[in-house]
């Protein structure tokens, strides 16, 4: 339920636009009511004090620490059943990723266990997963589907990500991965599967309200352009927002296909190039860097940062949290790697998980910055510079998780 509270003695990186958005402030007072953001003020002023109408108010004094929105992961794939750490001990002994999925292994292998499992099994297996998230000061999940592959089981994924908000205290988008590789049922007629996807499960996911947006995996071991195509066209028909995992293995130009449907964001994009970054540009749509699947594949093709940044792209930052290429669940290690491993900086790398996570999941007006009218979502640190979050892995930081104006994490 939306709380009304007041934050004394804030230092605050508002994440608003330009260079003072990332600048700790002044110590300012934040009054959140019906869980959004109502007024901030510098709290020499004392204002909120002497109102006698904010009497029913919580107060919580952040005595100078520092304040930031509350983080958003932006890409995860939260929901799904079965353990993948054999496979990783197999490719360091030197398993091809053929010999592991003739084995049984790989994607596949996660579909047989997430298939087998029940709805509650499944909220139960991700709940370990989340609070590994909570605890690096995150306040939004996207989650996606995508271990189905058949109508009931993409919406038994659904149902148990957006269940996890009756469990914890955070914020869940959903998005319908179904199109993420053909399951053995099509093995031989993929465009067969795009029918049912198409046809059959995007309507279905539209009328239960289980999904806000809808992704595809564009890419030669996934969908083909004109697969994708029909895909977004399909989930646009139904009022649902596209994301695109594209150019993660290849240049195949999925990631200009999708903004040019008006993607909210296009992820992973290692292989990007000028005409994607350009058609990015032009849509306004968010390149989301997932620094832990490259890590964790050992890849060797960068995103294309400097383009971004002189095509003025927002960057997101995001776990992908999954079995089998990135399985991490701690935002502000992500932060670390886009720095250590793409360049960015620690600016850069705080607004990939506030502001520009919030445009990827489409939630720009609302989220990912501490301004007026925004969601009364913060997290506060025990740190005086925002650089810190990048900086440092292990130490814990996070002193308290505010999620609509309830406090829903109190430590230190």
């Amino acid at each position: 339920m939306a709380t009304n509270l007041i934050l004394k003695n804030a230092s605050i990186c508002s994440m608003a636009v330009g260079e003072l958005g990332y600048a700790p402030s002044t110590p300012q007072d934040i009054l959140v009511v019906g869980g959004k953001i109502a007024q901030i003020v510098p709290s020499e002023s004392n204002a909120f004090a002497t109102q006698e109408s904010m009497s029913d108010h919580q107060v919580v004094d952040c005595s100078g620490k520092l304040v930031t929105p509350g983080l958003i992961d932006s890409h995860t794939h939260l929901i799904y059943a079965g353990n993948r750490a054999n496979e990783f001990e197999m490719r360091l002994k030197g398993a091809a990723y053929t010999d592991i999925a003739a084995q049984g292994g790989g994607i596949l292998s996660t579909v047989r266990a997430t298939r087998a499992a029940t709805e509650e099994e499944l909220i139960e297996l991700a709940l370990p997963r989340l609070d590994g998230l909570l605890s690096s000061g995150v306040t939004t999940v996207e989650v996606k589907s995508g271990y189905g592959l058949t109508l009931e089981d993409e919406l038994k994924m659904l149902r148990a990500a957006k269940a996890l908000e009756n469990y914890r205290r955070v914020r869940i988008t959903t998005t319908l991965l179904a199109a993420h590789t053909v399951p053995p049922e099509f093995k031989d007629n993929a465009d067969e599967y795009v029918d049912l996807i198409c046809n059959t499960i995007i309507p279905r996911v539209a009328a239960e309200k289980l999904a806000d947006s809808v992704d595809v995996f564009c890419e030669s071991i996934g969908f083909t352009l004109e697969q994708t195509e029909r895909v977004f066209q399909a989930a646009i028909k139904y009022s649902l927002s596209i994301k695109g995992h594209t150019e993660q293995l290849s240049n195949m130009g999925g990631s200009a296909l999708a903004a040019n449907y008006g993607a909210t964001s296009v992820d992973h994009i290692e292989y990007l190039d000028l005409a994607g970054v350009k058609a990015l540009s032009e849509n306004n749509t968010v390149a989301s860097l997932l620094p832990g699947a490259f890590y964790f594949l050992k890849e060797t093709q960068q995103p294309p940062i400097e383009l971004l940044r002189e095509h003025k792209v927002p960057m997101a930052i995001a776990t992908d949290l999954n079995p089998g290429t990135s399985p991490f669940a701690d935002l502000t290690l992500m932060m670390n790697m886009s720095c250590t491993l793409f360049g960015l900086t620690p600016e850069e790398s705080l607004r990939g998980v506030t502001c520009h996570a919030a445009q990827a999941i489409g939630k720009a007006g609302s989220r990912g910055r501490i301004v007026e009218g925004y969601d009364g979502d913060f997290t506060i640190w025990n740190i005086e510079h925002p650089a810190d979050l990048s900086y440092q892995v292990g130490v814990p930081r996070l002193s308290k998780r505010i999620v609509a104006g309830e406090l829903c994490h109190d430590s230190f």
